[in-house]
Protein backbone atom coordinates (compact mmCIF):
# COMPACT_ATOMS: atom_id res chain seq x y z
CA UNK A 1 0.00 0.00 0.00
CA UNK A 2 2.92 2.69 1.03
CA UNK A 3 4.77 1.55 -2.20
CA UNK A 4 1.94 2.32 -4.47
CA UNK A 5 1.13 5.23 -2.57
CA UNK A 6 4.95 6.73 -3.08
CA UNK A 7 5.29 5.81 -6.84
CA UNK A 8 1.63 7.37 -7.21
CA UNK A 9 3.33 10.44 -5.65
CA UNK A 10 6.24 10.25 -7.74
CA UNK A 11 4.26 9.64 -10.80
CA UNK A 12 2.27 13.17 -9.96
CA UNK A 13 5.02 14.88 -8.89
CA UNK A 14 6.56 14.25 -12.20
CA UNK A 15 3.42 14.78 -14.43
CA UNK A 16 3.16 18.11 -12.66
CA UNK A 17 6.69 18.79 -13.37
CA UNK A 18 6.38 18.68 -17.22
CA UNK A 19 3.42 19.92 -17.31
CA UNK A 20 4.95 23.66 -16.22
CA UNK A 21 8.28 22.85 -16.95
CA UNK A 22 8.03 25.85 -19.55
CA UNK A 23 6.91 28.14 -17.02
CA UNK A 24 9.69 26.87 -14.35
CA UNK A 25 12.62 27.36 -16.35
CA UNK A 26 11.47 30.96 -17.36
CA UNK A 27 11.58 31.55 -13.81
CA UNK A 28 14.84 29.70 -12.91
CA UNK A 29 16.38 31.45 -15.55
CA UNK A 30 16.29 35.01 -12.99
CA UNK A 31 17.26 38.40 -14.51
CA UNK A 32 18.44 39.43 -17.46
CA UNK A 33 21.55 41.79 -18.38
CA UNK A 34 19.09 44.45 -20.93
CA UNK A 35 22.17 46.85 -21.53
CA UNK A 36 23.20 46.55 -25.22
CA UNK A 37 26.48 48.79 -24.25
CA UNK A 38 29.63 48.46 -26.39
CA UNK A 39 32.93 46.99 -25.09
CA UNK A 40 35.20 48.14 -28.31
CA UNK A 41 38.61 49.41 -27.67
CA UNK A 42 38.41 47.79 -24.19
CA UNK A 43 40.31 44.93 -22.61
CA UNK A 44 38.56 42.33 -20.34
CA UNK A 45 40.27 39.99 -17.94
CA UNK A 46 38.15 36.95 -17.03
CA UNK A 47 39.20 33.92 -14.74
CA UNK A 48 38.10 30.27 -15.38
CA UNK A 49 36.80 31.15 -19.00
CA UNK A 50 37.34 28.01 -20.24
CA UNK A 51 33.78 26.46 -19.03
CA UNK A 52 30.66 27.58 -17.52
CA UNK A 53 29.71 31.12 -16.67
CA UNK A 54 33.10 32.13 -17.37
CA UNK A 55 33.27 31.25 -20.53
CA UNK A 56 29.75 32.52 -21.59
CA UNK A 57 30.83 35.81 -19.72
CA UNK A 58 33.71 35.65 -22.11
CA UNK A 59 31.11 35.20 -25.19
CA UNK A 60 29.09 38.13 -24.38
CA UNK A 61 31.27 40.22 -23.49
CA UNK A 62 33.79 39.35 -27.16
CA UNK A 63 30.64 40.25 -28.63
CA UNK A 64 30.42 43.35 -27.91
CA UNK A 65 33.49 44.55 -29.39
CA UNK A 66 35.82 43.57 -26.07
CA UNK A 67 39.44 42.40 -26.32
CA UNK A 68 38.79 39.16 -24.09
CA UNK A 69 41.94 37.08 -22.24
CA UNK A 70 40.58 34.21 -20.89
CA UNK A 71 42.60 33.03 -17.80
CA UNK A 72 42.58 29.60 -17.55
CA UNK A 73 44.75 26.69 -15.62
CA UNK A 74 43.87 24.17 -18.84
CA UNK A 75 45.09 25.91 -21.43
CA UNK A 76 43.69 23.01 -23.69
CA UNK A 77 40.16 23.50 -22.58
CA UNK A 78 40.36 26.82 -22.67
CA UNK A 79 41.67 27.29 -26.33
CA UNK A 80 38.40 24.65 -27.12
CA UNK A 81 36.24 27.42 -25.70
CA UNK A 82 37.89 30.35 -27.50
CA UNK A 83 37.77 28.12 -30.55
CA UNK A 84 34.03 27.42 -30.30
CA UNK A 85 33.63 31.22 -29.52
CA UNK A 86 35.40 32.56 -32.66
CA UNK A 87 33.56 29.78 -35.05
CA UNK A 88 30.47 31.27 -33.45
CA UNK A 89 31.70 34.89 -33.78
CA UNK A 90 34.55 34.97 -36.13
CA UNK A 91 35.23 38.73 -35.43
CA UNK A 92 35.57 38.16 -31.87
CA UNK A 93 39.25 39.09 -30.25
CA UNK A 94 39.57 36.49 -27.64
CA UNK A 95 42.67 35.15 -26.38
CA UNK A 96 44.27 32.20 -23.79
CA UNK A 97 46.39 32.27 -21.44
CA UNK A 98 47.60 30.04 -18.70
CA UNK A 99 46.84 31.03 -15.04
CA UNK A 100 46.91 28.99 -12.24
CA UNK A 101 45.28 30.48 -8.91
CA UNK A 102 46.32 27.30 -6.73
CA UNK A 103 49.94 28.32 -7.39
CA UNK A 104 51.33 31.91 -6.94
CA UNK A 105 54.27 31.37 -9.05
CA UNK A 106 51.99 30.83 -11.62
CA UNK A 107 49.93 34.14 -10.23
CA UNK A 108 52.54 36.29 -10.62
CA UNK A 109 54.36 35.13 -13.86
CA UNK A 110 50.70 35.48 -15.53
CA UNK A 111 50.47 39.20 -14.23
CA UNK A 112 54.26 39.73 -15.16
CA UNK A 113 53.86 39.11 -19.13
CA UNK A 114 50.03 40.44 -19.04
CA UNK A 115 51.82 44.09 -17.75
CA UNK A 116 53.81 43.53 -20.36
CA UNK A 117 51.75 42.63 -23.06
CA UNK A 118 48.85 45.33 -22.10
CA UNK A 119 48.53 49.10 -21.28
CA UNK A 120 44.96 48.82 -20.40
CA UNK A 121 42.97 46.98 -18.65
CA UNK A 122 39.21 47.65 -18.08
CA UNK A 123 37.40 45.03 -16.61
CA UNK A 124 38.15 42.03 -14.22
CA UNK A 125 36.12 39.27 -13.52
CA UNK A 126 37.33 37.05 -10.71
CA UNK A 127 35.13 34.21 -12.15
CA UNK A 128 37.10 31.00 -11.52
CA UNK A 129 36.43 29.11 -8.46
CA UNK A 130 36.43 25.26 -6.68
CA UNK A 131 33.46 23.85 -4.60
CA UNK A 132 33.58 21.30 -2.45
CA UNK A 133 36.58 19.55 -2.88
CA UNK A 134 38.22 17.04 -1.18
CA UNK A 135 41.13 18.11 1.44
CA UNK A 136 43.65 19.41 -0.68
CA UNK A 137 46.37 22.24 -0.34
CA UNK A 138 47.56 24.65 -3.31
CA UNK A 139 51.29 24.72 -3.80
CA UNK A 140 51.96 27.49 -1.41
CA UNK A 141 50.14 25.35 1.48
CA UNK A 142 46.69 26.80 1.72
CA UNK A 143 43.96 25.16 1.94
CA UNK A 144 42.80 24.71 -1.81
CA UNK A 145 38.78 26.54 -1.48
CA UNK A 146 40.08 29.66 0.64
CA UNK A 147 43.34 29.59 -1.33
CA UNK A 148 41.77 29.62 -4.90
CA UNK A 149 38.43 30.94 -4.52
CA UNK A 150 40.00 33.89 -2.04
CA UNK A 151 44.18 34.49 -2.12
CA UNK A 152 44.44 33.63 -5.37
CA UNK A 153 42.16 36.46 -6.76
CA UNK A 154 43.31 38.72 -4.29
CA UNK A 155 46.80 38.32 -5.06
CA UNK A 156 46.13 38.88 -8.72
CA UNK A 157 44.07 41.65 -8.25
CA UNK A 158 46.91 43.57 -6.09
CA UNK A 159 49.24 42.94 -9.23
CA UNK A 160 47.04 44.32 -12.10
CA UNK A 161 45.10 47.34 -9.52
CA UNK A 162 47.83 49.69 -10.66
CA UNK A 163 47.02 49.33 -14.53
CA UNK A 164 42.98 49.29 -13.50
CA UNK A 165 43.72 52.48 -12.10
CA UNK A 166 45.46 54.02 -14.97
CA UNK A 167 42.83 52.49 -16.95
CA UNK A 168 39.77 54.20 -15.70
CA UNK A 169 36.88 53.51 -15.81
CA UNK A 170 37.30 50.37 -14.83
CA UNK A 171 35.64 47.77 -12.94
CA UNK A 172 36.57 44.81 -10.99
CA UNK A 173 33.80 41.77 -10.59
CA UNK A 174 33.73 39.38 -8.10
CA UNK A 175 31.82 36.01 -8.51
CA UNK A 176 30.71 35.10 -4.78
CA UNK A 177 27.56 32.89 -4.24
CA UNK A 178 24.47 33.09 -1.69
CA UNK A 179 26.71 30.41 0.05
CA UNK A 180 28.13 33.01 2.03
CA UNK A 181 25.24 33.42 4.12
CA UNK A 182 26.47 30.04 5.80
CA UNK A 183 30.16 31.42 5.75
CA UNK A 184 32.61 32.52 8.61
CA UNK A 185 35.76 33.15 8.61
CA UNK A 186 37.45 31.24 10.83
CA UNK A 187 41.10 33.31 11.24
CA UNK A 188 42.05 30.85 14.45
CA UNK A 189 41.90 28.26 11.35
CA UNK A 190 41.36 29.92 7.78
CA UNK A 191 43.25 26.43 6.62
CA UNK A 192 40.98 24.08 8.40
CA UNK A 193 43.66 22.18 9.41
CA UNK A 194 41.52 21.41 12.40
CA UNK A 195 38.71 19.89 10.97
CA UNK A 196 37.44 19.72 7.62
CA UNK A 197 33.90 20.43 5.47
CA UNK A 198 33.83 20.56 2.24
CA UNK A 199 30.48 22.70 2.49
CA UNK A 200 31.75 24.74 5.20
CA UNK A 201 35.26 25.71 3.59
CA UNK A 202 33.75 26.89 0.40
CA UNK A 203 31.33 28.81 3.05
CA UNK A 204 34.15 30.45 3.70
CA UNK A 205 36.06 31.37 0.51
CA UNK A 206 32.38 32.57 -0.33
CA UNK A 207 31.86 35.05 1.93
CA UNK A 208 35.66 36.12 2.00
CA UNK A 209 34.58 37.18 -1.59
CA UNK A 210 31.95 39.12 -0.57
CA UNK A 211 34.14 41.22 2.50
CA UNK A 212 37.44 41.43 -0.05
CA UNK A 213 34.89 43.59 -2.44
CA UNK A 214 33.49 45.73 -0.18
CA UNK A 215 37.50 46.46 1.40
CA UNK A 216 38.57 46.35 -2.32
CA UNK A 217 35.68 48.78 -2.85
CA UNK A 218 36.66 51.34 -0.20
CA UNK A 219 40.00 52.03 -0.99
CA UNK A 220 39.59 52.24 -4.17
CA UNK A 221 36.88 55.21 -3.65
CA UNK A 222 37.38 58.39 -5.84
CA UNK A 223 39.89 56.31 -8.56
CA UNK A 224 37.04 55.49 -10.80
CA UNK A 225 37.64 51.92 -10.20
CA UNK A 226 34.49 50.34 -9.01
CA UNK A 227 34.00 46.76 -7.17
CA UNK A 228 31.22 44.86 -7.03
CA UNK A 229 30.22 41.27 -5.90
CA UNK A 230 27.26 38.79 -6.88
CA UNK A 231 25.86 35.81 -6.79
CA UNK A 232 25.02 34.37 -10.26
CA UNK A 233 22.50 31.66 -9.21
CA UNK A 234 22.51 28.17 -8.66
CA UNK A 235 23.61 27.31 -12.06
CA UNK A 236 23.78 23.43 -13.60
CA UNK A 237 27.55 23.76 -14.24
CA UNK A 238 30.94 21.84 -13.76
CA UNK A 239 31.33 23.59 -10.57
CA UNK A 240 30.33 20.40 -8.80
CA UNK A 241 32.15 17.70 -10.49
CA UNK A 242 33.83 16.87 -6.67
CA UNK A 243 30.48 16.06 -5.37
CA UNK A 244 28.86 13.03 -6.64
CA UNK A 245 25.59 13.81 -4.32
CA UNK A 246 25.31 17.06 -5.83
CA UNK A 247 26.09 16.54 -9.37
CA UNK A 248 23.22 13.54 -9.32
CA UNK A 249 21.13 15.72 -7.40
CA UNK A 250 21.86 19.27 -9.83
CA UNK A 251 21.46 16.47 -12.68
CA UNK A 252 17.92 15.12 -11.35
CA UNK A 253 16.34 19.06 -10.49
CA UNK A 254 18.03 20.65 -13.55
CA UNK A 255 14.51 21.82 -14.80
CA UNK A 256 15.11 24.32 -11.78
CA UNK A 257 18.50 25.32 -12.39
CA UNK A 258 20.22 27.86 -14.18
CA UNK A 259 21.94 27.21 -17.73
CA UNK A 260 25.86 28.59 -17.48
CA UNK A 261 24.13 31.28 -19.88
CA UNK A 262 21.77 32.75 -18.06
CA UNK A 263 23.78 32.19 -14.64
CA UNK A 264 26.44 34.31 -16.44
CA UNK A 265 23.79 37.88 -16.94
CA UNK A 266 25.06 39.54 -13.36
CA UNK A 267 28.40 39.38 -14.10
CA UNK A 268 27.63 40.73 -17.55
CA UNK A 269 25.27 42.91 -16.00
CA UNK A 270 27.92 43.96 -13.35
CA UNK A 271 30.35 44.82 -16.14
CA UNK A 272 28.46 47.01 -18.52
CA UNK A 273 25.18 48.23 -16.93
CA UNK A 274 25.52 51.94 -17.77
CA UNK A 275 23.70 52.95 -14.60
CA UNK A 276 26.13 50.76 -12.31
CA UNK A 277 29.20 53.21 -13.63
CA UNK A 278 29.78 54.72 -10.33
CA UNK A 279 28.12 52.02 -7.95
CA UNK A 280 30.49 50.34 -5.88
CA UNK A 281 31.40 47.83 -2.71
CA UNK A 282 27.52 46.41 -3.47
CA UNK A 283 26.32 42.66 -3.66
CA UNK A 284 24.17 41.90 -6.62
CA UNK A 285 21.97 39.03 -7.97
CA UNK A 286 20.03 38.44 -11.30
CA UNK A 287 20.97 41.84 -12.28
CA UNK A 288 19.54 43.62 -8.89
CA UNK A 289 21.19 44.71 -5.41
CA UNK A 290 20.99 41.22 -3.35
CA UNK A 291 21.06 41.06 0.29
CA UNK A 292 24.54 40.02 1.67
CA UNK A 293 24.75 38.46 5.13
CA UNK A 294 25.44 40.17 8.32
CA UNK A 295 29.15 38.67 8.49
CA UNK A 296 29.19 40.07 4.98
CA UNK A 297 28.93 43.47 5.99
CA UNK A 298 31.24 43.56 8.84
CA UNK A 299 33.74 46.46 8.02
CA UNK A 300 36.07 44.72 11.00
CA UNK A 301 36.02 41.48 9.62
CA UNK A 302 36.68 42.52 6.18
CA UNK A 303 39.63 44.92 7.26
CA UNK A 304 41.49 42.02 9.62
CA UNK A 305 40.23 39.27 6.34
CA UNK A 306 42.38 41.89 4.08
CA UNK A 307 45.51 41.90 7.24
CA UNK A 308 45.72 37.92 7.51
CA UNK A 309 45.43 38.26 3.57
CA UNK A 310 48.69 40.49 3.00
CA UNK A 311 50.24 38.35 5.66
CA UNK A 312 49.96 34.94 3.79
CA UNK A 313 50.79 36.14 1.10
CA UNK A 314 53.62 38.65 1.69
CA UNK A 315 52.44 41.51 -0.22
CA UNK A 316 51.36 44.95 0.24
CA UNK A 317 48.73 46.51 -1.84
CA UNK A 318 50.74 49.66 -3.83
Amino acid sequence: MWLFFFFACLVAVTFLVVLFAPHIRRYAAGGVCMSSARLDGKTVLITGANTGIGKETALDLATRGAHVVMACRDVSKGEEAAASIRAAYPETQVEVRELDLADTCSIRSFAQQFLRDFNQLHILINNAGVMMCPYTKTNDGFEMHIGVNHLGHFLLTSLLVGLLKRSAPARIVVVSSLAHNFGWIRFHDLHSQGSYNSGLAYCQSKLANVLFARELARRLKGSNVTVNSLHPGTVNSDLTRHSTLMMIFFNVLSVFLKTPREGAQTSVYCAVAEELHSISGKHFSDCAPAFVAPQGRSEETARRLWDASCELLGIQWE
